[in-house]
């Protein structure tokens, strides 16, 4: 009787949220209940990357072994098409320990909606740092604390030396405010021209 044989692969990305080495092991530990892999390969890659050399010794020993590759998570592979799309062209049987019966076209499916859900953690990421540094938050500093404290400061005391226009102005919208503020020639902080946000963040600085 033939035995099925398994080559395990596990990934770790450089980012410290991470699915962790030690829930891909148990993950696999379990699927596998009690069977020995003929081999084990493990690197520390972004998914990001397609140059893989762990993930190249892992096909390859499938191929001289005749063996399945297991993997924790389809994402421990990567959150990209067409790296999946390409892995399934190697011919070499791989499968999932949280989806152990999915089809090709299953993983095909899985795959496109991890990289849209990447495209969206990024796209956050980018609208959050930008909002961050809008606030006047100073990012990838060592006196992080020290300078944004700083920072909130200087712009709460700016914010009270404008106090009597924004008094004059507080029966009006946000956009109406804005307007007339940049009529009357009132600089912001950043020189930039007063929008509806900027009023709002006076108005709660003095409010505070």
């Amino acid at each position: 009787m033939t035995t099925q044989k398994y080559i395990t692969y596990f990934r770790v990305s450089t980012d410290k949220q991470d699915y962790g080495i030690d829930a891909q092991r148990r993950a696999v530990s379990e699927f596998l209940g009690g069977t020995k892999p003929v081999a084990t390969f493990t690197e520390k890659e972004t998914g990001k990357t397609a140059d893989r050399p762990q993930l190249q010794a892992a096909l390859a020993a499938c191929r001289k072994h005749k063996a399945t590759l297991v993997i924790a998570k389809l994402d421990r592979l990567a959150r990209n098409v067409a790296f999946i799309a390409g892995l399934m062209e190697t011919k070499v049987p791989f499968v999932c320990t949280d989806m152990p019966n999915a089809t090709p076209f299953m993983l095909h499916v899985y795959a496109a909606v991890a990289e849209e859900e990447r495209r969206m953690i990024a796209a956050r990421t980018r609208a959050g740092l930008a909002a961050a540094r809008e606030r006047g938050v100073i990012l990838g500093s060592p006196r992080l604390p020290e300078q944004n404290a700083a920072r909130q400061a200087a712009a709460a005391e700016r914010a009270r030396a404008i106090r009597d226009e924004m008094q004059q102005l507080s029966r009006m919208s946000a956009h109406a405010a804005a307007a007339e503020l940049n009529r009357r020639g009132i600089a912001t902080a950043t020189g930039a021209p007063w929008s509806a946000r900027t009023v709002i963040r006076v108005r709660e600085r003095l409010a505070a």
